[in-house]
C-alpha cells in the first residue's frame, strides 16, 4: 500500500470554492472605475494573484500613481469580502474529498493568498463544519504566492518535508507557489490553464480524487506524462 501524504494542503479560491468568477467580477469593476475594461490580458495578472498584485497591476494598466495603491487593494479586499460572505459555492467533489481524508486521519489544512478576513468568511460560510488542521492567509507570511513562504510555513507546522506533502491547486501562481516549496501538487485548473511540469499530476475535477490519487503524486516519477492533461 503506498504511503498517504503527511499532509494535504488546499488552496482556496477556484480549489474548494467556487471564488475565482468572484475575484474576476471584483477585479472588473475596481478596474472599470479607474477608467480600464478588464480583458484575458489581465488575467495573469488577477488570477489566483494576492489583492496587492492585482492592486499593482490595475494602477500600472491605469496610469495611476503608486501612492493610490492602499486605496485600490482596499477597495478590491472589501468587494471581494462583500460578495464571498454573500455565499460561495463549494467546487464539486469538494466536500466528499474533505470527508474523505478526515475519515482516514490524514491532516490537512488551507493555503490560500486571500487575505485572513476573506479566508475567515470562506471558513465561517462555505467551508464551516471542515476540520482545518489550520488556515493560512495572505496575511500569515511575509510573501504570498507565487512565492514558495506559503506552503514551506504549512509543511512546517506540520513538521513535515514539504516533499511528503500534497497541495491541491488550481491555478498557475498558486502552482508555481506549491513547486517552489518542494510539494507534489494536484493541479485541477479552473479559469487558466496551468502548465505540465514534474511534480505536477493533474485531474478535471476533485470528483476525480481520492485519497489513492493524493497518494499517487508522491510516487509518479514523471506525472505530467503519466496523469490526465490539464483540460
Amino acid at each position: 500500500m503506498k504511503a498517504a501524504p503527511a499532509a494535504v494542503l488546499f488552496d482556496m479560491d477556484g480549489t474548494l470554492v467556487d471564488t475565482e468568477v468572484l475575484w474576476w467580477e471584483t477585479a472588473r469593476e475596481v478596474a472599470a472605475g479607474l477608467g480600464h475594461r478588464l480583458g484575458d490580458a489581465d488575467a495573469p495578472e488577477v488570477v489566483g494573484r494576492a489583492v496587492a498584485d492585482t492592486a499593482a497591476h490595475l494602477i500600472e494598466v491605469t496610469g495611476g500613481d503608486a501612492s493610490a495603491l492602499p486605496d485600490t487593494a482596499a477597495e478590491l479586499t472589501d468587494s471581494f469580502f462583500r460578495k464571498v460572505d454573500a455565499g460561495a459555492p463549494l467546487r464539486p467533489g469538494a466536500a466528499a474529498l474533505l470527508a474523505s481524508l478526515e475519515g482516514a486521519g490524514v491532516p490537512f489544512a488551507l493555503v490560500s493568498a486571500s487575505p485572513r478576513s476573506v479566508v475567515d468568511a470562506v471558513v465561517a460560510g462555505s467551508l464551516a463544519g471542515v476540520d482545518f488542521a489550520f488556515t493560512l492567509s495572505a496575511d500569515d507570511t511575509v510573501r504570498t504566492k507565487p512565492h514558495p513562504d506559503p506552503y514551506r510555513a504549512a509543511a512546517k507546522r506540520f513538521a513535515a518535508d514539504p516533499a511528503a506533502c500534497v497541495a491541491v491547486e488550481d491555478s498557475p501562481d498558486g502552482t508555481a507557489s506549491a513547486d517552489a516549496a518542494g510539494c507534489a501538487v494536484l493541479v485541477v485548473p479552473s479559469l487558466l490553464p496551468v502548465a505540465p511540469g514534474r511534480a505536477r499530476t493533474f485531474a478535471r475535477s476533485l470528483e476525480e480524487v481520492d485519497l489513492g490519487v493524493l497518494s499517487d503524486c508522491l510516487s509518479r516519477p514523471n506525472p505530467e506524462i503519466q496523469g490526465p492533461k490539464p483540460a
